[in-house]
């Protein structure tokens, strides 16, 4: 069935619009998971176990979507995780959605392995932007990245805590996705019958990691899987001191990207977090872990007054963004939200998907009966 961007009323629907306009591996690389992907499925399942409770008469005309979260001031609770790869969805790549992220007042992160610039970025927008960190054996990229993250005047540091060896994407080994994508005679196929993408992916420039490419060739010049670099290149012995000194040497607020348990996030404070994200990375490293809806409200209870608890991961509705900050959630972010609708149609789908999850905030809010994200709260919710 052939879709249109002004028919794409949900995710869903953004999701298949992107299926239709990507190569084969390209859509199943932001698809899939890891092993039997039951992680990745269950991080959006799980809101459907929790109902919420209205409350009525109450009138709220307009409501104040707006958080602060981190120190950063956004005017809704929702934001842009950091992902990898962009313009292998889209020529634009990460330009695409740090544009709809600015126009809707939210924040937008960057990957370690992002195909644009921190410069590029930091120097095309002013709303608050994440560098999201990978900690390399290479110590000296470790260093070039923080230092051009500061130049770039970046607000928050995220370093990922949750990727010290690649999970097990197995829909990744059956299509051979890699970045670059190898050229074979299967992948050759699938951009024939995906003429669009393949005019902009060779047309465009090429394609590199932009952080990355002075230090290490794999990822820019030498096809891998993101599993191989993973398990290669990134320090498998990471640990809290790395985490700590890390924090040392950046100047702003600092959070940890995949905690998933109440004793790292109590560490995380000891450590000088300002946050903690709340993410199995997706489902894509550890199938069978806890999704994060799942986990939060465990979290806020043991650390929520010290630091920022924010739920990332799942997120399909407005309401499930409703039910997490009313768990205790400062705000929520994702990735594959935004990845559909970045692939299916650049900027204006990033600003559809955005847009759509706004007014199902804002709707919702004003079904809930309440006026600000801080009237949120457990009284109105029900677990199943």
């Amino acid at each position: 069935m052939f879709r249109r961007l002004s028919s794409c009323h949900n995710i869903e629907d953004l999701r298949a619009l992107a299926k239709q306009r990507l190569p084969g591996p390209i859509f199943h690389y932001i698809d899939g998971a890891a092993d039997d992907e039951i992680t990745c499925r269950r991080n959006t399942a799980a809101f459907d176990d929790c109902d919420l409770v209205p409350n009525v008469l109450v009138g709220p005309e307009k409501v104040d979507m707006s958080v602060t979260v981190m120190g950063q001031k956004l005017a809704m609770p929702l934001f842009c995780s950091p992902t990898a790869l962009q313009r292998l969805f889209h020529h634009d790549g990460e330009r695409a959605v740090a544009r709809a992220a600015e126009k809707y007042g939210t924040m937008f992160g960057v990957s370690s392995l992002g195909t644009v610039s921190l410069a590029e970025i930091g120097a095309m927008t002013s709303t608050p932007k994440m560098f999201q960190f990978y900690f390399h054996k290479d110590r000296s990229l470790n260093a070039a990245m923080l230092a051009r993250a500061k130049q770039a005047k970046f607000d928050v540091l995220a370093l990922t805590v949750d990727t010290t060896t690649g999970g097990n994407r197995e829909r990744d080994l059956r299509t051979g996705f890699t970045t670059p994508p190898r050229l074979t005679l299967r992948s050759l196929l699938s951009f024939a019958v995906h003429p669009a993408w393949s005019l902009n992916y060779f047309a465009r420039g090429g394609f590199e990691l932009a952080e990355l490419k002075e230090h290490a060739r794999e990822g820019s010049d030498i096809a891998m899987s993101v599993s191989e670099y993973f398990s290669n290149l990134l320090d498998e012995s990471l640990n809290w001191s790395d985490a700590e000194a890390l924090r040392a040497q950046w100047p702003g607020p600092f959070c940890l990207k995949g905690v998933m348990s109440v004793e790292d996030a109590k560490r995380a404070i000891d450590i000088g977090a300002d946050g903690v994200m709340v993410s199995n990375h997706g489902g894509r490293q550890l199938d069978g872990s806890r999704a994060p809806f799942d986990q939060i409200a465990e979290i806020v209870d043991a650390v929520g007054d010290r630091i920022d608890v924010i739920l990332d991961g799942g997120v399909r509705r407005g309401t499930h963004v409703l039910k997490a900050l009313a768990a205790g959630a400062k705000a929520c972010s994702g990735g594959r939200m935004y990845l559909y609708a970045l692939a299916a149609a650049g900027q204006p789908g990033v600003e559809r998907v955005l847009g759509n999850l706004r007014a199902e905030i804002e709707r919702g809010m004003k079904l809930m009966g309440v006026r600000r994200v801080s009237d949120l709260n457990r009284s109105m919710l029900r677990y199943r």
